[in-house]
């Protein structure tokens, strides 16, 4: 880094200093804490996005956004070239850039860095998009990621306006693979492949149109609003959308979270929804959830989670890979045998497990967090995951589409209009419609929507493919969460020794008991987590391997 440089990096971090007493880490969720306290830190991400930008010669994008935190919070979070999340490897600097505890410090972990990484700052340019939800802390952080862009030479960032945080990851994606790109283009995609699949819809009794309409829950937050919008394009989409017109509060007492967890109607719904198919989306509409409004409670729901989700995706995709792999004489078609696998965490209810796995279906799991399940998703010709909250997404391999796009064409020309035909144009639709750069409540809201009309099946028959079993989480304080080590996609613990057989000891103690515990990854609590076959089991479960873990630990409280 040369002296120009320098100077022009510590004369617009000298704006940006960092709150005293402050420490932020960077996770899954990028960096999130009361939007007072992050303008440092989001001109310091602007930074890191820049370099990351010169270091991959990619597009990069910067969104800012605290998802389903309260409208008081705020965050920041990287898009990489691919439209996933940041790298792993990038992580512990993006801690070290926003704790340096002044510009000169800033100055040398940036010039180490560069070195290290061997990023040229000389004759190259950067890019960086700029994506906001709708708090009203997003402008001010919005400008502070501006200027820590342009404190690097020859980075331009492009301000995309106020969007939905998957809008900005498949602007990215898409960039990256030399597209151009605006909003209007991520409608068009949508609209076109969803109306593409009601389009193949089968014909016949057992696929009636469903004639209720669908009610959203759209957060108070940014989801609703760009929702209004696919609703005026797909007019045909009997949809009402509710909590999106600034008359609410984001995130309170709505929103896809709060449903999930609370397992309770949002705001602005109610006994006269009873029997409706009803979906929530969070704050920046990267998750979905849907519900039911019971009737013998006014505030009771049936739940439909992430599990549910991606049980109804992967026994549609199943089913179209098994029209597709049939030719004539009910011999099997060897040219691609698809490999389909199903991403899950430990959190996922059991009962979601064993439904899967007794349809056929390969399970695998992995340790708790989007990038481990993208991740593994990413093995697969297609890799479906979805986490209990409703984050999720599909993935398609490019060798498999490249072998779709031309069997749809060959079967165009020698067998227009078979099964075989519509399941490749069905897929090659699904790998369009749905986000693959990352979880997309609008786009995975579409595909539930095509696929429950596919199948003729109301909310109520989609919510009986398995009953879920009764679960409880807890947490517990401890002096040193990293005391704790796992194994096995987090299910086993390695360290301390012993506390694993006392744990089997307990949850053998329950029918269809299942208990794990795991380090936060962000404060110092053990998290449990357990299920049996009933909820009371279940609670005592729970509780009895909060008790071991204090032992163990020693904090003398939980």
């Amino acid at each position: 880094m040369n002296e120009k440089q320098q100077t022009r990096l510590l004369e617009s971090s000298s704006r940006f200093s960092p709150p005293p007493g402050v420490r932020l880490s960077y996770g899954t969720a990028g960096f999130r804490a009361d939007a007072s306290l992050l303008h440092s830190t989001v001109f310091r991400i602007g930074i890191l996005a820049a370099l990351r930008s010169l270091k991959t010669k990619s597009v990069i994008g910067l969104m800012i956004t605290a998802s389903h935190n309260k409208v008081s919070d705020n965050g920041v979070k990287i898009a990489d070239p691919s439209g996933g999340m940041l790298s792993q490897h990038w992580e512990p600097f993006a801690d070290a850039l926003a704790n340096a505890p002044d510009s000169q410090h800033l100055l040398q972990l940036i010039d180490e860095f560069v070195k290290k990484e061997n990023i040229a700052l000389e004759g190259r340019s950067a890019e960086v998009l700029l994506g906001r939800d709708t708090r009203p802390s997003g402008e001010a952080l919005l400008e502070a990621a501006k200027q820590g862009i342009g404190s690097i030479t020859g980075a331009v960032a492009v301000d995309m306006g106020v969007l939905t945080t998957p809008q900005l990851h498949w602007m990215v994606r898409a960039r990256n693979k030399g597209i151009k790109v605006t909003e209007a283009d991520y409608y068009d995609q949508l609209s076109s492949s969803f109306r593409c699949l009601i389009d193949l819809t089968p014909q016949g009794s057992e696929f009636n149109k469903m004639n209720e309409k669908l009610i959203v829950d759209g957060a108070n937050g940014v989801g609703g609003e760009k929702l209004v919008v696919l609703k005026k394009i797909l007019n045909d989409l009997d949809i009402e959308i509710r909590n999106f017109d600034k008359g609410g509060v984001l995130n309170e007492g709505v929103g896809a979270d709060y449903v999930q967890k609370e397992k309770v109607v949002p705001r602005g719904f109610g006994p006269p929804d009873v029997g409706m198919r009803c979906a929530s989306l969070d704050g920046d509409a990267d998750r979905l959830v849907y519900f039911s409004v019971l009737s013998n409670a006014s505030d009771k729901i049936d739940l439909v989670d992430g599990d549910k989700i991606l049980s109804l995706f992967a026994l549609y995709i199943k089913d179209q890979l098994t029209v597709l792999n049939k030719v004539e004489g009910d011999k099997e078609n060897k040219s691609y045998q698809a490999s389909l696998g199903v991403v899950q965490t430990a959190y996922a209810n059991g009962a979601s497990t064993d439904y899967l796995k007794h349809a056929g279906l390969e399970v695998v799991l992995t340790p708790t967090g989007v990038k481990y399940l993208h991740e593994k998703a990413a093995e697969y010709d297609i890799g479906i995951y979805f986490e209990a909250n409703g984050h999720g997404t599909i993935l398609f391999s490019d060798g498999f589409l490249h072998w779709l796009e031309g069997r749809s064409a060959e079967l165009a020309l020698t067998s227009k209009g078979t099964e075989q035909e519509m399941a490749t144009l069905r897929l090659l639709a699904v790998s369009k419609l749905i986000n693959q750069a990352v979880g997309d409540a609008l786009s995975g809201l579409l595909l539930v929507e095509a696929i429950l009309q596919h199948m003729g099946w109301s909310i109520q028959r989609w919510n009986e493919l398995y009953n879920d079993f009764p679960s409880r989480q807890l947490k517990v304080k401890v002096l040193d969460r990293t005391a704790v080590v796992t194994t096995n996609a987090e299910t086993v613990v390695v360290k301390p020794l012993g506390i694993q057989e006392r744990i089997n000891a307990e949850t053998a103690k329950y029918p269809r008991g299942r208990c794990f515990i795991r380090p936060s990854g962000t404060e110092d609590v053990i998290r449990v987590y357990a299920e049996a076959n009933t909820e009371e089991a279940a609670d005592k479960l729970a509780t009895s391997v909060a008790q071991l873990v204090d032992q163990f630990l020693g904090f003398g409280g939980s």
